[in-house]
């Protein structure tokens, strides 16, 4: 019970931030993008043709992964996310869509009227990591999705906020090993997410009846890069030291 009103504090904390922050968000780290110095879509094509899939976005934020999915032929858009501004602004952005759009106002962690194994495909750019309860949450969407259907999903990797740079160079501050809660400092401690190992996001996959398709953590220095400021969240410095995201592919077992 105190984990559970723990959790419900720490969800109510986030959404208020999330309200005031989401603006800065919009269109940012959404489909064809992984995320920071990480391979695109169009590079990895996890997610093959789409065309006439149903789709569930987990964490939809401003609608643009979904809008992405839309222009490429999917039958289905339907999202969820935490904040009312972030469904506001992706039900303005999907109104032109062609196809059925469903969107809700809701925490992963519980259904707010999802109907069970009716999606094809099930994914999350960037937003998985903010759950507070990673099985709960897991076992939701395996729940959505029909047998065979994919998971797709993206997050900041678990090692790159542990190496902070101090006195002109990189070091580890915080145990990549201990797992919990904590506040973020990119958020200037306005918000908390839980640190969990990347075998954890792994093993809680498997236990939720998933089987592992691929994993990707390679980190991607573009072309054009410029050397910038290394006490920055993310740097082309730390990226050349270690991944800032991974992915990983799933599909649900029949």
């Amino acid at each position: 019970m105190l984990i559970i009103e723990a959790n419900n504090e720490i969800l109510k904390l986030n959404k208020e931030s999330w309200e005031k922050s989401a603006e800065r968000f919009f269109g940012r780290t959404a489909l064809p993008e992984y995320g920071p110095f990480s391979a695109n879509e169009e590079h990895l094509n996890l997610f093959g043709d789409i065309s006439n899939q149903k789709v569930l976005d987990i964490g939809c934020g401003s609608g643009h992964s979904l809008q992405y999915m839309g222009d490429r032929g999917a039958k289905e858009l339907w999202g969820l996310d935490l904040t009312t501004k972030q469904i506001e602004t992706a039900t303005k952005l999907l109104s032109n869509q062609q196809v059925n759009v469903s969107l809700f106002e809701s925490p992963m962690e519980e259904n707010p009227g999802l109907p069970n194994c009716y999606f094809d495909i099930a994914y999350s750019i960037y937003a998985l990591g903010w759950t507070v309860d990673l099985q709960r949450t897991l076992s939701n969407i395996h729940n959505y999705l029909k047998p065979g259907g994919i998971f797709i999903f993206s997050w900041e990797h678990p090692i790159h906020d542990r190496l902070t740079y101090e006195q002109s160079s990189f070091t580890f501050n915080k145990s990549y090993t201990t797992e919990g809660p904590e506040y973020n400092e990119a958020w200037h401690n306005d918000v908390v997410i839980f640190h969990r190992k990347l075998s954890t996001y792994i093993n809680t996959l498997i236990e939720a009846g998933f089987t592992i398709e691929k994993i990707v953590d390679d980190v991607v220095i573009p072309d054009n890069s410029i050397s910038d400021n290394p006490t920055g969240w993310y740097t082309t410095q730390k990226a050349q030291l270690v991944p800032a995201t991974f992915i990983i592919k799933v599909t649900k077992n029949g």
